[in-house]
């Protein structure tokens, strides 16, 4: 097997679900702190500034899981089974976000069951993708190249823990974001959200990169070995200054700044838990290369998605392009 090819789409993979988690986090996010505001021409300016994104934010969420299945068939065939519940969960959860974001607006004036299922299906596909985040992290039980664990064995203080963490963490990414694309009370109330949720964002991070290790002696190792060590402290560094600007810029009148931070500590958080499982896919046993497609299989596809990702790369600009500027009060929704 040529080494390099599960290398390269764990690098595609990888790219592709962390993208998503910063492009479609925010739009849960806002969803998230929708409760925090009952003016309806408020939930309308929130929504508005998400409006021409959304689902195409979920198109990244299709390349990760389409690319896993293709790519390495063996550890999709063993994840799924382990987390059949809370994959299923998230994903119904975001068809009644789907659902709720397109009829709320047609079934005005009587439109409050949509605001609840705007607002819940966000927060459990949130939680749902920390219920699944944590349950990789703890490892799931393989035996003959199959899942042989139980339905529940992501069910966890941690993985709960995990959950609740990416929660707050989306509500922290939306608050930026409207931040950044709203003007008047929306953005000021956002403001002040965002400084408390950095703090409980930073809290679940710290308390991630302690209990992983306590529990887990494969990620001590690849962390506090002296050579390793030595490599990998700038990352938990990074991570402490990109909060401190957040914060920083908060207290100011910047209105991107917040937002850029806020996405440089996701993609920080994302790469340290790369490098506490690399070359792990299925941990704590199964590598990539354990779980690689043939050879030809990768070759072929990635063929297809070598012209596929520019042209998504390219849509993706050119709508964050078209749509910038902020979102006033009064915008409309078509």
């Amino acid at each position: 097997m040529e080494w390099y090819l599960p290398v390269i789409w764990a690098g595609l993979i990888g790219t592709a679900v962390m993208l998503y988690v910063v492009l479609d986090g925010f739009d849960l996010g806002i969803a998230i702190l929708f409760p925090a505001t009952k003016d309806e021409a408020e939930r309308d300016q929130m929504m508005n500034s998400v409006a021409p994104f959304w689902d195409g934010n979920e198109t990244w969420l299709v390349l990760g899981g389409g690319g896993l299945w293709v790519a390495f068939p063996k550890a999709y065939a063993i994840i799924m089974p382990a987390f059949y519940i809370p994959v299923i969960l998230m994903l119904l959860a975001l068809i009644f976000r789907g659902v709720a974001f397109e009829f709320r607006w047609v079934a005005k004036p009587k439109h409050r069951i949509w605001d609840l299922a705007f607002w819940l299906g966000s927060t459990i596909a949130a939680f749902a993708q920390g219920l699944i985040l944590g349950g990789l992290i703890q490892g799931i039980t393989v035996a003959n190249g199959q899942f042989a664990g139980k339905p529940l064995d992501w069910l966890t203080p941690f993985s709960v823990m995990c959950g609740a963490g990416v929660v707050v963490g989306y509500a922290l990414l939306g608050a930026t974001w409207l931040v950044y694309k709203t003007e008047g009370a929306v953005a000021e109330r956002a403001r002040a959200q965002a400084k408390l949720l950095l703090l409980g964002l930073m809290a679940f991070a710290i308390l991630v990169s302690l209990w992983t290790p306590y529990a887990h002696p494969r990620i001590a190792e690849r962390w506090f070995t002296p050579a390793n060590f030595a490599l990998l402290w700038p990352f938990p560094l990074l991570t402490a200054y990109c909060g401190w600007m957040v914060w920083k810029r908060l207290h100011g009148q910047h209105e991107f700044a917040p937002f850029a931070f806020t996405i440089a500590i996701f993609v920080l958080c994302f790469l340290g838990l790369a490098i506490s499982n690399y070359p792990y896919l299925v941990p704590p046993g199964l590598t990539i290369w354990d779980v690689a497609a043939a050879p030809a299989s990768h070759i072929f596809v990635l063929i297809g998605v070598s012209f596929l990702l520019p042209m998504i790369l390219f849509y993706t600009a050119f709508v964050y392009w078209t749509f910038r500027g902020k979102v006033k009060l009064d915008s409309g929704y078509h």
